[in-house]
């Protein structure tokens, strides 16, 4: 047999090849195509009901799909579950711990249904996740980030090759999602291959490299997140008194295009900043100095300007025509 992709630098851990799921006389997912590489963050996003969830058990053999196939380390989730499942680990919606028990007892009582997880690897795991000032205490006086890193613990026992985290912030205030987030980035860097399904588009584009949109239950588009978000063009925010007179002369211009709000995807914080001496502009960012002389020539008080950078959300946005996320 050929050696697995995973063994090569950079290789792909897990490939999912036209994966479709029907039940009844309906598909829930149609066509999901998608690699993750070793040492890579990939972020998966959708709608509600775009069949996240669905696809993230099809990875790891909970539901089998009707049609294509999965892989892990080059091995078929459901031909060869054992051998593909080996190199997993995941957190499917929540961590599943026994507050009762300590951190400690946790791991132990999880270690004991993998072989070869000896007490050596429990304290490797406990101080991955930084959790060991508090590993012996009772997990009912964790907070819900130290709650997640046990759990993250847990995942990581066997020696995953990639770890699956399904909406892994869900809860966590922002100082628990930086900390979450530079944890994430650290497994990363040691070469684990992450899944990350998560709503906190922001967050997405902080945290991955690569990224999924599902919608509807197709992925629309896959790509670098760079990449994406370079899709959409950036946009010109002014505020200008008198506005009619600075529409009149930017309108004049072949190189500048009007934009009314409804013709645009701007996220919420930047819709609310708006005025009502407002005007959005399509238009090279070199062009600004210019047309700043130009408006002030012309008498026109320009009270400020704002280039408004392409995001992730207002690609996600314009993808699923503004179906709203999870």
């Amino acid at each position: 047999m050929a050696r697995p992709t995973y063994e090569e630098p950079g290789g792909v851990v897990l490939s999912a090849r036209a994966v479709r799921k029907k039940i009844g006389r309906k598909w829930i997912i149609d066509d999901v195509t998608f690699d993750v590489k070793e040492g890579e963050i990939f972020g998966f996003l959708g709608p509600n009901g775009a069949g996240k969830t669905t696809t993230i058990r099809m990875l790891v053999d909970l539901i089998r799909p009707t049609e294509g196939s999965i892989t892990v380390c080059g091995y078929n989730v459901n031909k060869n579950p054992e051998q593909a499942l080996q190199y997993v680990g995941s957190i499917v919606e929540n961590p599943e711990v026994y507050t009762y028990l300590t951190g400690w007892e946790n791991l132990q009582h999880f270690a004991r249904m993998q072989p070869g997880i000896d007490e050596a690897r429990i304290a490797e795991v406990v101080d991955i996740v930084r959790l060991d000032q508090r590993i012996h205490d009772k997990v009912s006086t964790y907070s819900l980030g130290m709650r997640q890193r046990l759990g993250i613990a847990q995942a990581l026992l066997g020696r995953p090759r990639l770890l699956i985290l399904d909406e892994p912030t869900n809860g966590l205030d922002p100082k628990g999602i930086k900390e979450l987030r530079e944890f994430i980035r650290k497994l990363a860097d040691e070469g684990l291959a992450v899944f990350v399904s998560s709503h906190l588009l922001s967050e997405i584009q902080l945290l991955c490299d690569r990224v999924a949109i599902i919608s509807k239950g197709r992925v629309l588009a896959v790509g670098g997140v760079d990449e994406l978000v370079a899709r959409n063009s950036p946009y010109v925010l002014w505020e200008l008194e008198p506005l009619e007179r600075a529409r009149e002369i930017m309108a004049a211009r072949p190189d500048i295009t009007l934009l009314e709000l409804d013709e645009v995807t701007l996220d919420d914080s930047v819709i609310a900043g708006m005025g009502a001496n407002s005007q959005i502009t399509a238009m090279e960012e070199d062009l600004i100095p210019e047309i700043v002389a130009v408006l002030v020539t012309e008498e026109v008080e320009i009270r400020a300007v704002h280039k408004i950078n392409p995001t992730l959300e207002q690609l996600f946005l314009k993808l699923t025509e503004g179906e709203s996320i999870d």
